[in-house]
């Protein structure tokens, strides 16, 4: 099997969709705690080593040296257009791909994938981008980029991510060449059997609800006999009784203004504030879904752990560890385990193509 290392690598998302395409994560680097704790309990064959990238040297083991691929993306604050207090030029979290690239250079893997949100393509206008493209085609590497929706890849969410895709094999990646799937999956196609619940539930394994089981549940269920943390967060009354005014696609501004009366300018609260989701539709961005109060389709409550991990395409058999509020975070911080695999294993077809 070819191997993989992953380079702020989070709760393991991208590993996740790696494996799904027979590259097995060999080692993996974050400085979250509890995020590299979840890592270790998923992928328990990979060094997974907490610590600052900046603060360690590239390890000079034979067993790291020349791996087929090295993946990761650089924490995103300082380019995510949603975070306008952090996206600036001078955001330190902006230097981490340096580190990407120094690990490339002294690894000399066949290829490499480097992850970012949207906002990257734009930051800088571009600048930034054609930066590091111009600094891994100097280290050898024919690159190429795209913004790619994970629901066009059969992730049950609207989520667009910014992909380079790079190898020493003077091969162009044709982004176009990944097939996306014929039918999109929507919220109810992807949670539908996952049990009822009410505000604050908390519960390590529940029965799965008797419904049709289509693919996409089959495919997140995989051996697990039992729905895994259903855990809820606890709102105040308050909170629940907002969520009772919101209809399915609506968000904060369907709540009478005398359930809002702790906010001093309703107009400054973000869109995707208090959103129920839409049931028949793929799931709007998982991302801090327990700060933004992402609402069930039919439950007036926050989702479950389990039910967000689906819409990230997190199978059932993934446990989370860590603080609930810590697990929401890695669920929002991943990436979609099947946006990565339809990523990694058109890299896998080039090179069984080519002899590689």
């Amino acid at each position: 099997m070819k191997s993989g290392i992953d380079l702020f690598s989070g709760a393991g998302g991208m590993s996740l969709g790696a494996a799904m395409a027979n590259i097995e994560p060999i080692l993996s680097i974050d400085n979250d705690k509890y995020a590299l704790q979840t890592y270790k309990k998923n992928h328990p064959n990979s060094l997974a080593l907490l610590t600052d990238i900046t603060q360690l040297s590239i390890p000079e083991d034979e067993k790291y040296k020349k791996p087929f691929i090295i993946f990761g993306g650089p924490p995103c604050q300082g380019f995510s257009v949603s975070n306008t207090i952090n996206r600036n030029e001078k955001n330190p979290n902006n230097l981490l791909y340096t580190h990407f690239i120094e690990w490339v250079k002294v690894l000399s893997p066949q290829w490499f994938v480097f992850e970012n949100v949207e906002g990257f393509k734009s930051f800088g206008k571009g600048k930034l981008q054609q930066t590091i493209e111009n600094d891994f085609k100097n280290l050898g590497y024919t690159v190429s980029s795209s913004l790619l929706w994970a629901d066009d890849y059969g992730v049950p969410q609207k989520r667009k991510r910014f992909f380079m895709v790079g190898n020493k094999l003077g091969l162009e990646f044709m982004f176009s060449q990944i097939i996306p799937v014929e039918q999109k999956i929507s919220v109810i196609e992807a949670i539908g059997d996952l049990p009822s619940l009410k505000n604050g539930d908390m519960f390590q394994e529940l029965p799965y609800k008797n419904v049709d089981l289509n693919d996409y549940i089959c495919l997140m269920r995989g051996t697990s006999n039992y729905a895994t943390q259903n855990l809820v967060s606890k709102n105040q009354d308050y909170v629940i009784e907002r969520y009772c005014h919101i209809g399915q696609g609506q968000n904060w501004r369907a709540i009478p203004d005398h359930l809002m009366q702790n906010y001093k300018d309703r107009h400054q609260c973000h869109s995707g504030i208090y959103k129920r989701l839409k049931a028949d539709e793929p799931s709007v961005v998982i991302s801090n879904y327990r700060k933004n109060m992402l609402i069930h389709p039919f439950e007036d409550r926050g989702l479950s752990v389990r039910e967000a991990a689906r819409l990230q395409s997190f199978p059932d058999t993934f446990i989370f560890e860590g603080p609930l509020m810590h697990i929401q975070q890695q669920i929002g911080n991943a990436v979609p385990p099947l946006l990565a695999k339809a990523i990694f294993q058109q890299i896998i077809k080039y090179s069984e193509q080519y002899g590689y």
